[in-house]
Order: C-alpha cells, then structure tokens, then sequence
C-alpha cells in the first residue's frame, strides 16, 4: 500500500486488483440494484452512487430512503480525497477492508490509533472509550482539519467528534457516521445530522458497520477518481 499510515498493527498485505471477471459481477450486480429498488428520487445522481454501494455490499435495500446526507457532502469528500487528505478510522477493520487499488491513486495518511499507547493511558484516565480517546489524540496531533473521517462502529467516538466540531471549532471535510449497534448508535447519527458546519452522511436507526462506512470511502474514492459524466 502506497498510502501513508498512522496505525497501530497495521498490514502490509495487497489483495491483487480487480480483475475482469470481478468487475463484470459487480456491474451485473448493480443493474440488478438498479432494476429492484424502485424509486429511487430521494437522492442525485452522485449520492445514489454511494447509497448503490452500501446496498451492493449489504444486500439490503432499505438503505435507499434510510440514508441522509449534508447538502455539501458528496463534493466536500471529492474534493478533500481528490487533494490528498487525512483519512480518519475509528477501527482497524475500516482500514482492512480498503482496497490498495483505490488507496495507492490517492495522496492519503491514514490514521487508526485505538491501540496506541497514550490512547490506552488517556482511555484509562478519563473514564471514556479507546475510540473517543483515539479521537483527541488525533486531534492532538492536528490531523482532524479537512479530514475525512469515516466511524463505522464507535458512537463515542461519534458523539466526541461531534463535541470537538461544536466545542473546539474543528471542522474536517466529511464525516460519515454510520456506527451499528443499539446503544447510542442511532442517537449519535441523530446528532450528526444536526451539524451545520461540517459535512456528513449517516444512516437512520440502529443500521451501520465498519463494511458500509468502506462501502461509502471506496465510493467517494470512485467519484474522486473518475468524476461521472454531467447529465445532458
């Protein structure tokens, strides 16, 4: 892998690329999407893009109406991934399922730092998650500013990113929020989609998980990559 990494026991395994037959079922598996999911109309042309993805990795059509976005998400993560940018992971699994074939085109610093040791000693001192930790650590370091960051499993590390935008004036260039779980999972996503000032994309209710935050990055990587054709 190409990309910069602030990890912690981080691999250096590459899958091979996508080969034709690869891409093939995946295109097949989008005109399938495209022709049982019905309307459709909620989202533009470039949001649908990512909400495809997320039901091309599930299986699960609820995600066309359960999905919400900031009205400048999709051009502020082009943008940000585009340039080169910090990418932000709230837990190594994130990361895993990255495809090298999208990370080594694009200038990126990752960075996942649950099992750093500061970030288990901060853990411990303040009474809070590795993951919220793992956040002020970053933020520490600087890295959080037109960041994009993708939360995938933690909701305190949610609710904390969302205290550093409010609180300490942090803005990254993206968040997508899609925690999984039932505690404080939907309820974070809920005070996500109150931030004005920072760019996101969630997921109504209980419904995430660190496969579809992957799923929405390698989409935005794709719309940053190779920008779709304007409608006629």
């Amino acid at each position: 892998m190409n990309g910069k990494n602030d990890m912690q026991g981080s691999s250096s395994f590459s899958p091979p690329p996508l080969v034709a037959a690869g891409a093939a079922i995946e295109a097949a598996s989008f005109r399938v999407i495209e022709e049982q999911v019905g309307d459709r109309s909620l989202y533009d042309p470039r949001q649908w893009i990512v909400v495809r993805r997320m039901i091309h990795t599930s299986g699960d059509f609820a995600f066309n109406g359960l999905t919400l976005f900031h009205p400048r998400a999709i051009e502020a993560g082009v943008a940000a991934l585009a340039g080169g940018t910090h990418l932000i992971l709230d837990v190594e699994m994130i990361r895993a399922g990255l495809a090298p074939r999208r990370l080594n085109r694009l200038n990126l610093t990752l960075h996942q730092l649950n099992a750093a040791p500061e970030v288990i000693a901060r853990a411990q001192a303040e009474g809070i998650t590795r993951t919220a930790a793992a956040m002020r650590e970053i933020h520490r370091r600087g890295h959080l500013e037109g960041a994009v960051i993708a939360i995938g499993n933690a909701p305190t590390a949610l609710l904390e990113l969302i205290r550093l935008v409010r609180e300490e004036g942090v803005r990254p260039a993206l968040v997508i929020g899609v925690p999984v779980g039932f505690i404080s999972a939907a309820e974070s996503k809920e005070a996500l989609t109150g931030l004005d000032e920072t760019p996101w994309m969630t997921i109504r209710g209980s419904k995430g998980g660190s496969t579809l935050a992957v799923a929405a990055l390698h989409a935005w990587m794709d719309l940053a990559l190779d920008p779709p054709d304007p409608p006629a």
